[in-house]
């Protein structure tokens, strides 16, 4: 029987870790995710939760203990946010580096400076280039899910990397939506505890993150890449593991939305992917040839499955929440390297909602429009377009 619940955002999260039983949670809460860490504790505390909680003195502390306890063969999982995240970023490489099967919430706020607490993408885009695998999540009911099949993707023998889904903060964890639950004998069948292959162990002694001399450093940083191209099929299968367990929708590595041959297509990822496909509706009912990419795995990032796509596009604009500073939005980044080797379709890249600033359908119409003219007119928009919600160009 369906279960169906109004929840806020952070606490859909906080069942579905519930209902992993991670064996340690250590956080060192910063908004917007203390209702997640805070909810957590609290069941852990009152003898909801089977599980080991700490209380760390800073989000590197945080990330360490987990560490430690999945290098033990315990699940483990951790959130963070923003300068959090950042601080996390040495442990992170750690964990990627050293096959720590780790899972993580990554609540989405802009990093200082100047200081904000309002969402973007800039913080775990930042860490994209750690091993970490990254989900981007549209709802609260996509965030439970995915925390559920998180677990199983980062513990599955060909992958054991860490996982975090990213969800957009304030937007997402502290809005409530009708969530529909999964019953636990369910999720039990679904993610068994977890078995680890290799773990610290006094009669069996090994060694985590020795030091590598340069004949075998390029070997050890391919078999992360090896575990990375692997995902992209395993994510596969453990999500249709997951609809036929659960009947709930899997993970994948894109969406799409709008039609297969559409001249405009438009790409982005999170919460934002929600108005971006109202604002198609109302463009398609006028006319205009739109689609839609919603990227849900951004790493291993989805390159193939979006070259599939775009092939008989004449355009794609690409909505990033994030800027790699001196150059382009790093979706937009992946996207063009991903179609490169195309004559077209001209590919623009957009940077919106940088600290939480409001994006509409009206946004989205005038990126859909500025792109239209760009290829009508046979002009190229040099480097990254910054959009405001009141010009269609900054």
């Amino acid at each position: 029987m369906k279960k169906m619940e109004i929840l806020e955002g952070s606490m859909a999260v906080t069942l579905a870790v519930k209902a992993c039983k991670p064996g340690v949670i250590s956080a060192y809460p910063i908004s917007p995710n203390t209702h997640i860490v805070g909810a957590l504790a609290k069941m852990v505390a009152d003898g909801e939760l089977d599980s080991q909680y700490v209380l760390s003195d800073s989000e590197f502390s945080a990330a360490s203990i987990v560490y430690g306890a999945s290098a033990a063969g315990v699940r483990s999982y951790t959130a963070s946010s923003s300068q959090g995240l950042l601080l996390m970023t040495e442990v992170i490489y750690n964990a990627a580096g050293t096959r720590l099967p780790m899972v993580l919430t990554g609540t989405n706020r802009s990093i200082s400076a100047p200081i904000s607490i309002q969402v973007d993408h800039q913080d775990t885009l930042s860490l994209r280039d750690s091993g970490l695998i990254q989900f981007y999540v549209e709802s609260a009911q996509e965030a439970y899910d995915m925390h559920i099949q998180a677990f199983r993707i980062a513990e599955d023998p060909d992958i054991l990397l860490p996982v975090m889904i990213c969800m957009d903060g304030w937007v997402l964890t502290h809005s409530y939506e009708p969530v529909e639950l999964i019953n636990q004998k369910a999720i039990d069948t679904f993610l068994p505890p977890y078995r680890p292959r290799h773990y610290l162990d006094p009669e069996h002694p090994l060694t985590f993150g020795s030091y590598a001399e340069d004949n075998v450093m390029m070997e050890l940083k391919y078999m992360i890449q090896a575990a990375m191209d692997r995902a992209k099929g395993k994510i596969g299968d453990i999500s249709s593991d997951f609809h036929r367990i659960t009947g709930h929708a899997g993970a994948g590595l894109i969406e799409t939305y709008g039609p297969e041959k559409a001249d405009i297509i438009l790409v982005g990822m999170g919460s934002l992917v929600g108005t971006m496909r109202e604002a198609v509706d109302t463009m398609r009912a006028d006319g205009i040839s739109v689609g839609l990419i919603k990227v849900c795995c951004y790493r291993p990032f989805p390159g193939e499955a979006i070259l599939g796509c775009c092939r008989n596009a004449e355009a794609v604009a690409v909505l990033d929440r994030g800027s790699s500073m001196g150059s382009e939005g790093p979706l937009s980044l992946d996207v063009k390297a991903a179609l490169c080797n195309l004559e077209r379709p001209h590919i623009f890249s957009f940077i919106t909602g940088l600290g939480g600033r409001e994006i509409t359908t009206e946004t989205i119409q005038k990126i859909t429009e500025e792109t239209m003219e760009a290829v009508k007119s046979r002009r190229i928009l040099r480097g990254s377009q910054w959009v405001d919600l009141n010009r269609s160009i900054l």
